[in-house]
């Protein structure tokens, strides 16, 4: 017989280890299978129970599950309460056995005691199978339209479960659904709309039927919100908070998408968002669910805003908890009405500064997707004060977010170089180096800043306490503008003025590079920095000297490497030094944003290349624009690149910077190679092997601009990659590259020929003759399994360089696409305009199509081709759709 339930619970806990609590229950499960094995009737659900419990540890129970059919195939009520108790704890509805259980559970539901009724309703709405639903869907049918209140209740929720395993019925229990939504009792009302909202999500002819009844479930939610006091629905005050809630539910969905439904509920939902008091929880919960059917039905405007001023409220609240939610639907609330968000921003400011770390991660993306043109320079304010007090762990994303901010919305280069400084003084350990180099790249393009710049940097680097982005930032910038820094050059009416010696700022590079905090690559940079301030500040020259050959020792390759390098050229080569030290090219910043977008896909700004001179510029004065493939390649040629090599060593001249060499002063390349490194001379044979590592190519660390490859990094065309090759070291690397078919004649300044030209107009090169309209092809911009895009262009004569753009959109599917939104992104140089479409509705199977127009001005016409990204937003059947692509296929001329 075994012991009792009692007792083997009291046994199970008096246990010290888990060993002995294994042999405990060894020893009962060995008593319960000889009890099943002798068909013990008297106790056999005393032994289920136990084998529950047992169950409930984590126990293998397998051994009794017959029992529970044998239970449940009893005619008392305890029997089949245990035997129902066990089938849904001890078996699922993947086991087989379920099926045997399915003619008892057929029995119990025609029984004439209620309760084995709602028992084998319980258990079916737990447990059943698909196989199981559709058996005994029609008996479940009959149940819905009893006429016991608790057999209505229990059959509407087993209803939900038979819904969701076999969703093709759905449409035979509408009729039994609609007439719960009638019934006075409200538990059988709550599980009736729990019904009737899984009917809808489960089929579209059960969402247009309830879509009628819309009006029914406005005249209930109406009678809860006017009625009286009710004791045994009240809580906290309010009319039975759970069924307003699953009403708000089932409006959210008849609503959406839908004008006739959202119009008949919007008098309801204002009550409910007005009337509801927010100092109970209750009260909270239906405000929150209200909010949420107001963003997702066709709501008015002004109901939006009612719906959003309520979630500012919860803002304000002290429960955490309600806070997140309310940033959470925000977040959502600022895709329809950014406007209304913004009214908010205070508040949500301060919740950035929150002790709780998932409301702070929260309130910054919130902050983040608010910023804009108008109020950038506000927010960024303020993060940047909270940055100084920010915790260390916050401060890597804040950091992010500020950085991507100044980033994405800056107003001018001026502000956008003190707020990176300012990021980088309080959290520079935490910018990254793509921040970095992104900052040096604006300062080389912002001429007349340069001087300000460096200066500002050297005020902030008065309180570095090891930041590495800073100190990165300073010594780059010493290093190429130290003589600004000296003599004042460039000063703004309202810059601070500040006196710096050459010998300051040499003992600024020298405390970032003696200070072990910072990485080699920085102490690297110093380095570099040295030297190029070695020809900038003579009287300092032996200073530096000593600074640099201090490192010849130093157990970092590359510093040593640096070391012995530019000792050399300090002590030997002062005829090459000029050329070496000379400040870096201009770098262009609109090809390096655009290699960042694609390397990352950050929302980058696209700035232009500036506008230069066709005649050859000094070092750091801006380049000219690239020629006309290179230009269609989307390349930076420098245009210090000779036209024709005579020789290896004219090559080495060219990479070092320096001017040509006459005939009698010329030496192989070799040997000034090895001559610059105090190597020594091999012979001449070894000339087309001498390479040299002065410089690694971050623009941070750049001694001299290098010659510049005639096609680097270009893939092939419909044939071998003959121009891909990566820019190498050796002089014979640097020659150019004769392409297969002669387009480029390498070592020949002439023009290229008809052939090339006739390249370039397969590649969209052409441009039309003056004065004339010309007349452009259409294209298909974009094209997927579900949607077509084609453009039809024209330009007007006067205009060039603004191209008129009529995009046609096609539904190629059979279902509706509602809510349609096209977007478009182009570069810098480029001036978007987008009309409004002319539908937001696009009929199925090309029954009609939506147009829309665009303006594009291309401030570079004829240098750079157009490019467009776009992004298509639709939705199908309710659920969200993205599609997104980039138009490349542009004709020729635009």
């Amino acid at each position: 017989m075994g012991a009792r339930l009692r007792d083997m619970i009291r046994a199970i806990r008096a246990c010290k280890t888990a060993a002995e609590e294994r042999s405990v229950v060894k020893k009962e499960c060995a008593a319960l299978r000889t009890a099943f094995n002798e068909n013990d009737q008297d106790f056999r659900h005393r032994n289920l129970a136990k084998l529950m419990f047992i169950n409930m540890l984590g126990y293998p129970t397998h051994f009794g599950q017959m029992e529970c059919l044998k239970l449940i195939a009893s005619p008392g009520f305890p029997e089949k309460r245990i035997g129902y108790l066990g089938l849904m704890l001890l078996l699922d509805e993947r086991q087989e056995v379920l099926m045997l259980v399915t003619n008892s559970l057929k029995n119990d539901l025609n029984h004439s005691n209620q309760f084995i009724i709602g028992i084998a309703l319980c258990s079916l709405g737990n447990i059943c199978s698909a196989e199981m639903a559709r058996d005994l869907a029609s008996e479940v049918e009959k149940l819905l339209q009893s006429n016991n209140a608790y057999i209505r209740k229990k059959a509407a929720l087993c209803s939900v479960r038979i819904v969701r395993k076999v969703p093709d019925i759905a449409e035979n229990l509408l009729k039994p659904a609609t007439g719960l939504l009638s019934d006075k009792n409200h538990g059988v009302l709550i599980s009736g709309i729990k019904l009737c909202t899984e009917l809808c999500r489960a089929s579209t002819v059960a969402l247009d039927h309830f879509r009628k009844q819309t009006a029914m479930l406005v005249r209930i939610l109406k009678s809860m919100i006017t009625s009286g006091y009710a004791p045994e629905y009240d809580v906290g005050g309010i009319m039975d908070p759970f069924l307003q809630i699953k009403i708000l539910r089932l409006l959210r969905l008849l609503g959406h998408g839908d004008a006739d439904s959202s119009d008949a509920m919007s008098d309801i939902l204002a009550q409910v968002a007005t009337n509801t008091e927010s100092n109970k929880n209750a009260g909270n919960a239906i405000l929150y669910e209200c909010v949420q059917t107001i963003m997702d039905i066709e709501a008015i405007g002004g109901l939006r805003v009612l719906a959003i001023n309520i979630l500012g409220r919860f803002l304000s609240n002290k429960d955490n908890n309600i806070r997140y939610v309310a940033l959470n639907m925000l977040m959502r609330a600022v895709a329809v009405d950014t406007q209304a968000v913004q009214r908010h921003r205070a508040t949500i400011l301060e919740c950035v500064k929150d002790a709780d770390i998932s409301i702070r991660q929260r309130a910054l993306e919130l902050v983040y997707v608010l910023v804009n043109e108008n109020n950038v320079k506000t927010l960024t304010k303020e993060l940047l004060d909270y940055l100084k007090s920010s915790d260390s762990d916050f401060k890597a994303d804040l950091t992010k977010k500020i950085c991507s901010i100044v980033d994405k919305f800056s107003p001018n280069k001026l502000w956008y170089i003190d707020q990176m400084i300012k990021v980088m003084s309080e959290a520079g350990k935490y910018v990254t180096d793509e921040v970095t180099h992104a900052l040096v790249v604006v300062i080389s393009n912002a001429l007349d800043l340069q001087g300000y710049t460096v200066r500002s940097l050297y005020r902030s680097f008065q309180h570095w306490d090891g930041q590495e982005s800073l100190a990165q930032a300073t010594v780059w910038c010493v290093g190429e503008y130290g003589e600004m820094l000296v003599n004042h050059t460039g000063e703004l009416e309202t810059e601070e003025p500040v006196t710096v010696t050459e010998s300051d700022t040499v003992d600024l590079v020298e405390r970032v590079l003696k200070d072990l905090r910072v990485s080699p690559e920085t102490r690297a940079g110093a380095v570099t920095a040295l030297l190029k301030l070695s020809s900038r500040f003579p009287s300092c020259t032996e200073h530096i000297k000593g600074l640099i050959l201090q490192n010849k020792g130093n157990s970092v390759l590359e510093l040593q490497q640096r070391s012995i390098e530019f000792g050399s050229i300090l002590e030997k080569h002062q005829n090459l030094k000029e050329g070496l030290v000379d400040r870096m090219p201009v770098l262009d910043e609109g090809i390096y944003n655009a290699k960042r977008y694609n390397r990352t896909g950050s929302d980058v700004k696209i700035a232009p290349s500036p506008q230069q001179a066709t005649s050859n510029l000094p070092n750091g004065s801006e380049k000219p624009v690239t020629s006309g493939l290179a230009d269609l390649l989307d390349l930076s040629i420098d245009d210090s690149a000779p036209q024709s090599h005579t020789s290896a060593g004219d090559f080495l001249q060219d990479l070092l910077g320096i001017g040509p060499i006459s005939s009698a002063e010329a030496l192989p390349s070799s040997d000034v190679l090895l001559d610059l490194l105090s190597l020594g001379t091999v012979a001449s044979t070894s000339s087309s092997s001498a390479s040299t590592s002065v410089a690694p190519s971050n623009p941070l660390t750049q001694v001299s601009p290098p010659s510049a490859d005639p096609l680097p990094h270009v893939g092939s065309i419909n044939g071998p990659d003959l121009l891909s090759q990566e820019p190498g070291p050796s002089a014979t690397s640097l020659l150019p590259v004769q392409p297969v078919n002669g387009a480029l004649n390498a070592g020949s300044p002439s023009t290229a020929p008809a052939s090339t030209i006739d390249l370039l107009n397969d590649f969209g090169m052409g441009v039309p003759a003056a004065g004339v309209a010309p007349a452009f092809p259409s294209i298909i911009a974009f094209q997927s399994k579900a949607l077509k895009l084609s453009f039809d262009f024209s330009k007007s004569p006067e205009k060039p360089s603004t191209t008129l753009i009529k995009a046609t959109f096609i539904n190629l599917s059979s279902t509706q696409y509602t809510h349609f939104i096209f977007q478009a992104a182009v570069p810098k140089f480029m001036q978007l305009h987008l009309d409004p479409a002319s539908s937001s509705l696009l009929p199925a199977n090309g029954g009609g199509v939506i147009s829309q127009s665009i303006s594009i001005d291309n401030s570079m016409h004829g240098q750079k081709n157009l490019v467009m990204r776009l992004r298509i937003g639709y939705k199908v059947n309710g659920q969200d759709v993205l599609e997104q692509g980039q138009v490349n296929n542009f004709p020729a001329g635009l």
